[in-house]
């Protein structure tokens, strides 16, 4: 790419709910409206059509942000991939990341509960590398909060939610929540109302620090190019 594009395409997860497709969809209008003149798509990393292949394919020259909360699998194998597979013309910038913690935050606090303990609920994989990621966004919330705050995974890693939120109460917590670490609602943040919490946050969603960090991704990657 040797002059900055105006194009974004928004890697993102696919779900078969209609509400979570809903909140890709509220998303990206929500970064195109900070965008004004960029082409700004979603492209589907997995379970929806048309895939990320196609949807790069048919941009051309493109800066991808991926909208994944840590590295794993969809980050490190199945985007570039598909970037590859497209013919190379798109610019991969860093996946979002910990750098939404506040909006983590946020929904926590919506939930109206006072915890002494939080648990913060990912998703999970077989890569060591995502769940150190998100015990070092466990402990940078837990700075923030104030609160002990430790990791619990749906699936593929250990503990489970369910069994970081008997720990907690173990340790002599009265009141624990969870903070999910999910950015939209889905078949693996509905699990979290069965871990026995007190208080269960809701998906990031359409949050302005979600947001304002894809919009600066593809801004500092116009700045590298200008």
């Amino acid at each position: 790419m040797t002059e900055p594009t105006r194009r974004l395409v928004v890697a993102l997860h696919g779900t078969r709910l209609p509400e979570g497709q809903a909140a890709c969809v509220a998303l990206v209008n929500a970064v195109a409206a900070r965008l004004p003149g960029v082409d700004v798509r979603v492209g589907w990393a997995d379970l929806l059509t048309p895939t990320l292949t196609d949807t790069l394919r048919a941009v051309g020259e493109c800066v991808v942000v991926p909208g994944f909360l840590t590295t794993g699998y969809h980050v490190s194998y199945d985007v570039p991939k598909a970037i590859r597979d497209a013919g190379g013309r798109a610019v991969l910038t860093p996946h979002v990341g910990e750098g939404i913690l506040g909006a983590v935050a946020e929904r926590l606090a919506e939930t109206g509960v006072e915890a002494d303990a939080v648990v913060l609920a990912a998703a999970g994989s077989k890569r060591p590398e995502p769940a150190v990621e998100v015990r070092a966004a466990a402990a940078k919330l837990s700075a923030l909060l104030g609160v002990s705050v430790t990791a619990g995974f749906v699936t593929a890693a250990e503990p489970s939610v369910r069994e970081a939120v008997a720990q907690a109460r173990e340790a002599g917590a009265r009141r624990v929540a969870i903070a999910s670490y999910f950015l939209n609602p889905g078949l693996l943040p509905a699990r979290l109302e069965q871990a026995d919490a007190d208080a269960v946050a809701r998906p990031i969603g359409l949050h302005p620090q979600l947001v304002d960090a894809i919009v600066q991704r593809f801004l500092a990657v116009q700045r590298h190019v200008a």
